[in-house]
């Protein structure tokens, strides 16, 4: 299957038995899919066209994708065989039988990842990088480590006793923990114990080396073995493993509380003891440890993944931060887009000029901040209205509205506390923000509100004009640096009306009419993707020019996937860029032949959402409607969420989206995995190399049309052009 969608024609479909237009087949199950993105992570950690140090990164990442999974998705199914919950899923499975493919899936992953990364740790070593075991260590380096033990992890180690006495300890999800067989010295007496790895301790330390070019690492729990003498005196080790725990992190929240903010609070007190979802232990570990691990854990083999190297691979990360930045992507800085420049850094003034979209990490995300902070300090600004659904811990998004606050300026802040994983720091920020005299608002309470908009008022002239920023990626300096999202500028007065009815509708209930450009989810995004699939069916059987290119994250609302199958069947040629989970089944005939899906992995992660429709033309074309969102076509996202998908009309962002963004994605051929009518990926082998097109090397090396500025557009090169 060739990976160029932009300049190869659809081919043959495929005959696929008991793939039809009823059969539950016909959508490709969430958690395989899911489990499918991991495998193409992973696969990057085998490219050695990358530098080694990221495709260890890739491992990392692959590790905790995959941990993240099981303590979410994994535990939520679960908890429905365990409630005797039978019911079939879209793709015809049921709870238990998903589990049952998941197990056998997963254990092939966890195997992958370890002999990926012992392959790795040999390309290491022939790099001057040596993880060490235990008997290579030096004398000098064993008086190294029992310094660093005594000085750096002796004051936050609590070594546990397990016996009547001291009952076996709780450990948290995620914890590293040493299980310990000792017996006392002169006596006969034994002893179990525990040790938990402190998770505020680094798992890798630093060797000294004779050689300046040579790095020689060991991982914390040797350095705790080697301190077992400190440790437990009386004692002598007879046998030892590693076990790690992942714990049921999913939050379930009365929808009747009174109080949101507490009851978060609470549920994620709750989250930390949840149930074991998995438990890794080092394989071959002596059978009592073992024994007493489960019953203690109250796991079963099922739950159980022996691990033959190393426990908790995604600290690998930490050994891409010492290793030689000669072994990592060459570093690369963000352009500062032109436009801003001409106007002597005034972001409101550019935008006053013209629409203008930024293409991040390409372009700098601190405009976003920037354009922020320009407003706190304005006293023409009058009112601020901004969603937040992640942030940094340190966010400059969070100091620049506690300024303009405290400057007297109307600031409202729409707080996410259901961002998972990122519930604490939300709760932290919102109190820090009302301090500053934010009105902070919560939002729904049985609907995360996931747009990312920013709504600033500002006097002009005796007029209030809005200014608007609509992104499809969180408000996040650090994430923007390695996720791939827009963001757009505008001041039209319809956009900057249309932002503040969103912001209305959350803040009050206010019910969201009379919209100009801006479709909200859930009040009527899904509807209008609906009506638009539909008017391409109508093109395509009048004999007109019928297509959709359409990118986001993940696609699993079957109403949208039947929507685009009819489409198919009418004509519709359907070309989608998918990065993870992905429902549609492509390329089967009499379903779906008219249908392409590609996912694009590669060094930057792919987030940004947009759909193309051609509207009685052919794509790429100056009247095709064009749109960006902050929604995949998740159930979650069109029916649960409160989202936004805004209509581009300014021309040169148009182009901008369909000539180098989609188009770019489209032609891409290094990065991308083409999805084939039996469920399974495959990469263009025949024209992948390193020369093949890289579409995020085309976008680091290219700059994007909307900020260009005074300079011009000569120098940017479209790889298709829009047809008057």
């Amino acid at each position: 299957m060739k990976a160029d969608f932009l300049n190869n024609a659809i081919e043959a479909s495929k005959k696929i038995e008991g793939v039809n237009n009823i059969s539950p087949k016909r959508f490709l199950n969430r958690e395989l899919s899911w489990l499918a993105f991991n495998w193409r992570v992973l696969e990057l950690a085998q490219d050695h066209t990358w530098p080694l140090l990221e495709r260890i990164r890739m491992v990392s990442i692959s590790s905790s994708n995959l941990d993240e999974f099981y303590t979410v998705r994994v535990a939520g199914l679960r908890e429905l065989v365990r409630s005797v919950i039978t019911k079939l899923f879209p793709d015809g499975l049921t709870p238990q039988e998903q589990l049952n493919l998941i197990d056998v899936n997963a254990r092939s992953l966890s195997e992958a990842q370890q002999i990926t990364w012992n392959n790795l740790n040999t390309e290491l070593t022939e790099n001057k990088i040596f993880l060490l075991e235990q008997f290579q260590l030096t004398k000098n380096d064993k008086i190294f480590l029992e310094k660093y033990f005594l000085e750096q992890i002796f004051p936050i180690v609590s070594p546990l006793a397990v016996d009547p006495a001291h009952p076996f300890p709780f450990i948290h999800s995620g914890g590293l923990a040493i299980a310990l067989h000792l017996e006392m010295k002169n006596r006969k007496k034994t002893l179990q114990a525990l040790l938990p790895i402190p998770a505020n301790a680094a798992r890798f330390i630093k060797l000294p080396a004779k050689d300046d070019k040579c790095l020689r690492i060991v991982p914390l729990e040797l350095v705790l073995l080697q301190a077992l003498n400190i440790l437990f005196p009386s004692y002598n080790l007879v046998g030892h493993c590693l076990f790690r725990v992942l714990r049921d992190s999913d939050l379930e929240i009365e929808d009747e509380s009174e109080d949101l903010v507490r009851e978060f609070e609470t549920a994620l007190k709750r989250r930390v003891r949840g149930d074991v979802v998995r438990l890794k232990i080092t394989k071959d570990a002596p059978k009592n440890l073992k024994d007493l691990i489960f019953n203690e854990l109250h796991v079963d083999q099922t739950e159980v993944i022996e691990v033959d190297g190393i426990l908790g691979l995604e600290d690998l990360n930490e050994i891409c931060s010492m290793g030689p930045k000669t072994l990592c992507w060459t570093s690369y800085k963000p352009r500062m887009p032109e436009r801003v420049k001409d106007f002597n850094q005034d972001i409101f003034a550019a935008v006053r000029r013209k629409d203008m979209l930024l293409h991040h990490p390409y372009e700098s995300f601190d405009i976003v901040v920037k354009f922020l902070f320009q407003a706190a300090h304005d006293p023409n600004v009058v009112a601020i209205k901004q969603t937040l659904y992640r942030t940094s811990n340190q966010s400059p998004i969070v100091e620049a509205l506690c300024i303009a606050a405290e400057a007297g300026k109307s600031v409202t802040a729409i707080v996410e506390l259901k961002a998972r994983f990122d519930e604490a720091t939300n709760i932290r920020l919102s109190k820090q923000m009302e301090q500053a005299g934010v009105h902070v608002v919560y939002g729904f309470i049985d609907m995360k509100t996931h747009a990312k908009v920013s709504s600033i008022v500002r006097r002009e002239e005796g007029k209030l004009i809005n200014y608007t920023h609509f992104g499809t990626g969180n408000y996040h300096p650090i994430t923007a640096n390695v996720y791939s999202d827009l963001s757009f500028f505008t001041c039209s007065s319809s956009l900057g009306k249309d932002a503040t009815k969103l912001f209305n509708y959350v803040s009050g209930y206010a019910e969201a009419e009379g919209l100009n450009h801006l479709s909200i989810a859930p009040s009527f995004l899904f509807n209008d993707l609906l009506a638009y699939i539909d008017a391409e069916i109508n093109a395509a059987l009048s004999g007109k020019p019928a297509r959709i290119w359409a990118k986001m994250n993940s696609i699993m609302e079957r109403n949208i996937i039947d929507a685009l199958y009819k489409a198919s069947q009418a004509g519709v040629k359907i070309d989608l860029v998918v990065r993870g989970i992905c429902g549609v089944r492509p390329g089967v005939k009499g379903l779906s032949e008219n249908i392409r899906v590609k996912s694009v992995v590669g060094r930057f992660l792919e987030h940004s959402r947009i759909v193309c429709f051609s509207n009685g033309v052919d794509l790429p074309h100056k009247n095709a409607l064009v749109f960006i969102s902050s929604a995949d076509w998740m159930g979650r996202n069109l029916h649960a969420r409160v989202e936004t998908m805004v209509k581009i009309q300014n021309q040169t962002v148009k182009a901008q989206i369909l000539n180098q963004i989609m188009a770019a994605n489209l032609a891409d051929i290094r990065n991308s995995w083409v999805l084939n009518a039996d469920g399974k990926y495959s990469r263009d082998t025949e024209n992948l190399g390193e020369v093949s097109f890289d579409c995020h090397r085309f976008f680091m090396e290219n700059p994007s049309l909307s900020g260009r500025g005074k300079v011009g557009a000569k120098d940017v090169p479209e790889l298709t052009h829009l047809n008057d």
